[in-house]
C-alpha cells in the first residue's frame, strides 16, 4: 500500500519551512493494515469503501483517524484517494526509531492523493513536527514527490474556521555542546 509510503512526507511540512527529515519507519509499508470502526461499507465494484463511526487505521507506526474514512481504488486496485473527515481528523507517524514521537497532522479534511503524490489538509489545517515546529492554516498541500508544500486559504471549500494568515512556529536549533 503506497499510503505509508508518501503520507508521512506530509508531517515534514511543519519541518520542511524549517528542517526536512520526511521519512517514515522503513519496515511500516510490510506491516498489516489493522482498520477499527463502527460501520463499514465497501462497492468492490465501484472500488470504494467507507469506514464511519471513530475509525482508526493503522499500519506499523503510521496511524489515521477519523468520524469517516473513504478509501478509493484505481481500476488496477491501487489506492487513488483516501479521505479522512472528523472534528479533527488526525494523521501520526513515527519518522526514524530515534525520533521522540511521532509527527502530527490535523484537519476537518486529511486528503491523500495517491496517484498524483499529493496530500491535502482543509480546514484547520495543522502539521507539528517532532522537534516543536508547526505549521497552521485553511488549507495545507504537500506534493510528496517535488516536495513542494503550500498553505493559505482553502478557496472554494467550506471552512468552519476562517483563518486570513498562516502562522507558524520554528523552534531555534539546539545547539552542540
Amino acid at each position: 500500500m503506497r499510503l505509508v509510503k508518501t503520507l508521512p512526507i506530509l508531517l515534514g511540512l511543519g519541518a520542511a519551512l524549517g528542517s526536512v527529515s520526511a521519512w517514515a519507519l522503513p519496515d511500516d509499508s510490510q506491516q498489516p493494515i489493522h482498520i477499527s470502526a463502527d460501520d463499514a461499507q465497501l462497492d468492490d465494484k465501484r472500488g470504494i469503501a467507507t469506514y464511519t463511526g471513530g475509525v482508526i487505521i493503522t499500519q506499523g507506526s503510521m496511524k489515521i483517524t477519523g468520524s469517516k474514512v473513504t478509501l478509493t481504488r484505481t481500476a488496477a486496485g491501487d489506492i487513488d484517494v483516501v479521505t479522512s473527515v472528523g472534528n479533527l481528523a488526525y494523521f501520526e507517524q513515527q519518522q526514524a526509531a530515534s525520533d521522540p514521537g511521532p509527527m502530527k497532522g490535523y484537519g476537518r479534511t486529511i486528503q491523500y492523493h495517491a496517484q498524483q503524490n499529493r496530500i491535502v489538509l482543509i480546514d484547520q489545517a495543522k502539521v507539528i513536527s517532532t522537534d516543536g515546529n508547526s505549521t497552521e492554516g485553511e488549507k495545507i498541500t504537500y506534493d510528496t514527490v517535488k516536495q513542494i508544500a503550500n498553505a493559505g486559504r482553502a478557496n472554494g471549500s467550506n471552512v468552519t474556521t476562517p483563518r486570513p494568515r498562516i502562522d507558524m512556529v520554528i523552534q531555534p536549533k539546539k545547539k552542540a555542546e
